[in-house]
């Protein structure tokens, strides 16, 4: 096969890559590991900044986001047992918008077959080649017998655990990580929604979380020991956790239903620079990761494509590869600033396991001045917002 963008993953970065590149008139190729149900039945948050909402929807495939996608203009920061809510579109005139990552990759992988794209699902032992000559490979099993795509560019879109950023030659690259020493449970439950906007919660137990899905099914988080297993939390001691942990004086309370699926989170932040080796770019969770505190990890894979877009844009119709040349620095730039905003939400509202009763006050401090000073609130709404 040949084709002028080979896109390894069919997540959401290399969906949206491939779309916006047919936007433009530019041929490109998915290949992905998954089947088509499995990646579209892989639950993931969903908390999409308005920048992403305008872009998914000026690029056509946003319509059954905007009607089915819940907008919220506020979150609510919950600690001492009582809530303080950051007015995000007051503060910003910016929104969010809560409609699911697999809902996302839903609509684009619809948008891509309807216009003849090309996905091929499940394929094997991908490996990268000739990633510094004119002339990348991308080759693979698929099929029943090995198959190649030869392109102008490769875009590694395949995730934290896929080939496209080991492709790069150690010596080219320098990862930057750190790990957690917690990580969340999460629960999908059918309940209605005990809040109309997203409920963050600092509590001497740890971090919980109150987000949705629908009218009808819930999402919830709990910190808990990465190490730990789900068979260690049946159905009621989860109920008394979160209730304990998010339930205060103020009279709120939060409701149960069945639960229908839980899991275990771990949480890391990870950045890889550069973004780009000779004809490879990377892109998405090839390329960071944040924790889920701050909402981000969608939006920046969103960033960081519609950047790329546009760079491959301006080469193939003027063969300008100045933009080409700045996408790591400019993509980086985005990355940095949403890992720093992840990593001091994470830090503010989660206790770690050598916290000392002062390192506790230092938290409850911050939590005070961030509602009550208009300046820090505003830092939080236009990070959060993008």
């Amino acid at each position: 096969m040949k084709t002028q963008v080979a896109i390894v993953g069919a997540g959401p970065a290399g969906l949206l890559l491939s779309h916006l590149l047919h936007l433009e008139g530019i041929a490109s190729v998915v290949i992905e590991s998954r089947t088509r149900e499995e990646i579209e039945a892989t639950i993931r948050a969903g908390v999409l900044e308005q920048g992403t909402v305008d872009l998914l929807a000026q690029s056509g495939v946003g319509e059954r986001m905007q009607r089915e996608g819940f907008r919220h203009e506020g979150i609510y920061l919950r600690f001492r047992g009582a809530s303080h809510r950051i007015a995000l579109t007051e503060l910003t005139g910016r929104a969010i918008t809560v409609y699911a990552q697999h809902e996302v990759i839903k609509d684009l992988v619809a948008a891509r077959l309807a216009a003849g794209g090309q996905i091929l699902f499940g394929v094997k032992d991908t490996a990268l080649y000739d990633l510094d000559s004119g002339s990348p490979k991308t080759r693979f099993y698929w099929n029943g017998k090995v198959q190649e795509i030869e392109s102008d560019f490769i875009a590694g879109c395949d995730g934290f655990h896929g080939v496209s950023r080991p492709s790069v030659p150690s010596r080219q690259r320098h990862e930057f990580t750190r790990t957690y020493p917690f990580g969340w449970f999460g629960i999908l439950v059918e309940a209605p929604a005990s809040t109309e906007e997203l409920i963050y919660a600092h509590h001497e137990r740890g971090f919980a979380l109150v987000s949705t899905r629908s009218p009808q099914i819930q999402r919830l988080y709990f910190q808990c020991d990465p190490e730990d297993q789900v068979k260690n939390w049946p159905d009621a001691r989860i109920w008394e956790e979160l209730h304990t942990r998010l339930e205060g004086t103020d009279g709120w309370k939060l409701a149960e239903g069945r639960i229908f699926q839980k899991g275990i989170i771990a949480m890391r932040s990870f950045v890889v620079e550069p973004l780009r080796y000779g004809r490879l770019f990377l892109a998405g969770d090839a390329a960071h990761i944040v924790p889920p505190t701050g909402a981000k990890g969608l939006n920046l894979a969103v960033n960081d494509v519609r950047v790329l877009a546009f760079a491959l844009s301006r080469y193939f119709k003027s063969r300008n590869e100045e933009d080409l040349k700045s996408y790591s620095a400019t993509a980086l730039k985005r990355v940095w600033r949403a890992e720093h905003f992840s990593w001091w939400m994470t830090s503010m509202l989660h206790r770690f396991h050598d916290d000392t009763p002062f390192q506790h006050r230092i938290q409850l401090a911050e939590l005070d001045y961030v509602v009550s000073s208009k300046a820090k609130a505003l830092t939080l709404a236009e990070n959060y917002v993008g």
